[in-house]
């Protein structure tokens, strides 16, 4: 039988910033409770006393305290190399038939090139390429005919290299991105593949964020 403290444990654990206040003893309890207490409700099919529920938050907390930091603690501490890139444009433009073509040639331009920094991401509506200064011409060329909906120069990236089971780990991004978030980084950009993470910034901010993401796994 499903008890309350299961439901409302499972409900916390897929929140990380509720998580996170609560182990932190920063949220109202018991205003949390009223909030939750119709979705307690809906997964037991009863009716639930919202005092009930508080003694199930209160038994969880200093349990998600101690979970969140082993775990989140252990995956931060194990982040890799982090590689900074200076000198990069970010142009987004809108999809076409020709766009991917248009890509193709840039990069044969650049399969030699180790030391050239070059992204693509293709949305629905639209392509998003960040790439090195040095080489931004070859954009401006071949992609003349493409509909431009955005370009920015004078930006860096911050790379991080991710542990492995990091996409396991609830909050882990948010992490992240809440570090940078409370230090007033605005994010030009943000790249991900599985095992990396970058972050693209104004070159007047590239020192701050270095700074953060270098020390947010102590």
């Amino acid at each position: 039988m499903v008890s309350i403290s299961h439901v409302v444990e499972s409900i916390v654990k897929h929140r990380p910033y509720l998580s996170e206040s609560l182990a932190a003893g920063i949220i109202n309890v018991s205003s949390l409770a009223r909030q939750l207490q119709p979705a307690v409700e809906k997964a037991l099919q009863r009716e639930v006393n919202t005092g009930a529920i508080i003694m199930a938050l209160n038994r969880l907390a200093p349990y998600l305290q101690v979970r969140d930091q082993v775990q989140l603690n252990k995956l931060l501490g194990n982040m890799g190399d982090i590689i900074l890139r200076s000198n990069l444009c970010d142009y987004t433009f809108k999809n076409s038939p020709t766009l991917l073509d248009c890509h193709i040639e840039v990069l044969k331009h650049l399969v030699k090139s180790d030391e050239v920094f070059y992204t693509m991401v293709q949305g629905v509506f639209e392509t998003n390429l960040v790439i090195s200064d040095s080489v931004s011409e070859l954009v401006q060329d071949y992609f003349r005919e493409e509909t431009c909906l955005f370009e920015q120069r004078g930006l860096s990236s911050v790379t991080l290299k991710l542990p492995k089971g990091n996409s396991l780990q609830a909050g882990f991004y948010y992490t992240i991105m809440k570090e940078l978030a409370w230090e007033g980084i605005n994010l030009t950009e943000v790249i991900s593949s599985t095992n990396e993470f970058t972050v693209v910034v104004d070159n007047a901010l590239i020192d701050k964020t270095f700074v953060v993401l270098k020390n947010i796994g102590k």
